[in-house]
């Protein structure tokens, strides 16, 4: 068996899957039931943490936060979306390419893969087993939002659980990043690691090529492409 030396980590939501309908009902679900009133404007969600996401919308809903409102949030929010499990399969999709190129990194040897998103683990691994994408992903020791880390230090921290769960080491440069945002651009910066980004979600190919990307990539949908830039900036 190959020992593992390079280490992927996949962006989730508008990176691999789009379940943005689902997340929005949910998030209505949520509020409602946080703050007892109707949810009237959700905050940008790209290359955010969902503490910050759910701040920014309490926010700009007028709601004065309180030390309750976070947990209570993310209680009801994990809870929302357990109950559109179905809803999931139903209007989520996989994003073009990402199941194949999943698959296709899963078979070089040396290479391993996990997630870092800004979402909550429950959730997280819902929507991507749920998609059918939990195969080839070391979903256990990703890194999701808990309230603490930025996803600088996130990226960072699933560096070194992956090498721990791995028995080996996985270098700053050895890590890369895929994401869809300037956010996580920067992030990756931050961590020192190298980041292809992908135009699947809100910003274009241009404006994540000027955030600093490593490689920009229009899709996921070239394979060979996708694997071709991982091989390339894991060194």
């Amino acid at each position: 068996m190959t020992t593992p030396n390079r280490l992927v980590l996949w962006n989730v939501d508008h990176t691999l899957v789009d379940v943005g309908r689902v997340a929005r009902d949910a998030y209505a679900e949520a509020f409602q039931r946080t703050t007892g009133r109707r949810l009237v404007r959700l905050a940008p969600t790209p290359g955010r943490t969902e503490s910050e996401i759910i701040f920014e919308t309490l926010a700009f809903n007028d709601i004065v936060t309180t030390d309750d409102h976070l947990p209570a949030f993310m209680v009801a929010l994990t809870d929302a979306f357990a109950a559109r499990r179905a809803d999931l399969r139903t209007h989520g999709r996989v994003l073009a390419g990402a199941r194949e190129a999943v698959a296709a990194l899963a078979r070089v040897p040396g290479l391993a893969q996990s997630v870092l998103t800004g979402s909550l683990q429950p959730n997280a691994v819902l929507k991507i087993s749920e998609l059918g994408l939990a195969d080839h992903l070391d979903l256990s020791n990703g890194g999701y939002e808990n309230g603490v880390y930025s996803k600088a230090a996130l990226l960072e921290l699933v560096r070194s659980r992956m090498g721990t769960a791995q028995n080996t080491r996985y270098g700053e440069s050895a890590t890369v990043y895929i994401a869809d945002s300037p956010r996580d651009v920067q992030a990756a910066h931050i961590a020192g690691s190298p980041i292809i980004a992908v135009a699947t979600g809100s910003a274009t190919a241009a404006e994540l090529r000027a955030a600093g990307a490593d490689h920009v990539l229009a899709t996921l949908a070239d394979t060979d492409e996708v694997v071709s830039a991982v091989m390339d900036l894991a060194r």
